[in-house]
């Protein structure tokens, strides 16, 4: 890593630490109020400005390396993401009705595949190559941005939870990049697990400010477009992108399963996210979180080696999260069960 990169990524984490910092007190300028609901883990009102500190650091680290990379290239990404930001930003401040919302996901995804060809170019698993699947391309990558757009989002109710996310993420696209001599594409990841390393410092338990669908909205369409250009480069397959960002995927997909097959309103707000279970078990946000790290750094580790593993290797570390996973699932519920009994008893 040269110099130059260092430079940007200190830069990145410092000027989001100031904007967060700026914009987790009260009365200061975009200071928006989270009040709790039936889905806050929260109990006191507090500001949803950090996503917009991160996305200004951004802003502000991409202007600055316009003319040194070919940026220009990704005009697309970034008309995207601010399709995704500005609606977002809008439903922090008053909420917008979820089929708006939805509306401009489709339309920003669609821009995305069109214009900048992000999309699946290969459904890959180790070594299957389904080519003859490719018809299946546009609308599988399609309903992966949207669908990550919206989990991040889903899964942005804990202190240090989404933030710790994109550090591991995009720290970890980072590396993949670099590994690849792909300097862009490690270049921007840095600089968004470093923004968000600065908003982290505000946003660890006992957090002093959250990052609102602003935020969260905004880094699931960056992990959707980053795993997928990653892809369409050869960086790694998509697989590996999934498994490295699998603990949001993992909770979020299982938990809207599980809804659906209650019949559940999927859209409301609830909290039957295995983190959050785990939090109101008693856990808290710290211990909770802390957790979630050496999960969320096991994965990082896995992706890091998987593609250089031979292909049986492979399937054996999809089949071992997949056991992992499980377990974990099953004992959360056993936790739940057992301190149902103990209170039962008591």
């Amino acid at each position: 890593m040269d110099n130059m990169i260092l430079i940007l990524m200190v830069i990145a984490f410092l000027v989001s630490a100031l904007l967060t910092l700026y914009f987790s007190r009260p009365g200061t300028v975009f200071c928006v109020l989270d009040k709790p609901n039936a889905r806050s883990l929260h109990t006191r009102p507090i500001p949803i400005s950090g996503g917009l500190a991160m996305l200004m650091t951004l802003t502000i680290l991409a202007s600055l390396g316009w003319y040194s990379i070919p940026m220009q290239d990704y005009f697309w990404l970034f008309i995207s993401g601010l399709l995704i930001a500005m609606i977002s930003f809008i439903d922090d401040c008053r909420q917008v009705a979820i089929l708006y919302r939805l509306l401009v996901h489709f339309f920003a995804t669609a821009l995305l595949l069109w214009q900048g060809e992000f999309w699946i170019t290969q459904l890959v698993l180790p070594g299957w190559d389904w080519a003859w699947l490719s018809f299946l391309q546009i609308g599988v990558s399609f309903l992966f941005v949207v669908w990550m757009i919206n989990l991040y989002n889903f899964m942005d109710g804990m202190d240090g939870f989404a933030g710790g996310m994109a550090v591991f993420g995009f720290s970890t696209l980072a590396v993949l990049g670099g590994l690849a001599d792909q300097r862009l594409f490690m270049v921007m990841n840095l600089i968004v697990a470093s923004a968000a390393g600065g908003f982290l410092v505000f946003n660890f338990p006992p957090a002093r400010i959250f990052m609102g669908d602003v935020g969260s909205s905004s880094l699931g369409f960056l992990a959707a477009a980053f795993s997928l250009w990653g892809s369409r480069d050869g960086i790694f397959p998509l697989w590996v992108a999934l498994l490295l960002f699998s603990p949001f995927i993992v909770d979020a997909t299982v938990t809207l399963l599980r809804r659906l097959l209650r019949r559940e309103p999927v859209w409301l707000a609830h909290k039957s996210h295995y983190y959050q279970r785990l939090v109101q078990l008693g856990w808290g946000h710290k211990r909770t979180v802390l957790w979630e790290y050496v999960l969320m750094a096991a994965c990082s580790v896995s992706a890091l080696l998987a593609p250089s593993l031979p292909v049986y290797a492979q399937w054996i570390l999809l089949v071992g999260w997949s056991l992992i996973y499980i377990l974990l699932m099953y004992l959360v519920g056993w936790l739940e069960r057992h301190s149902s009994y103990s209170d039962h008893q008591g």
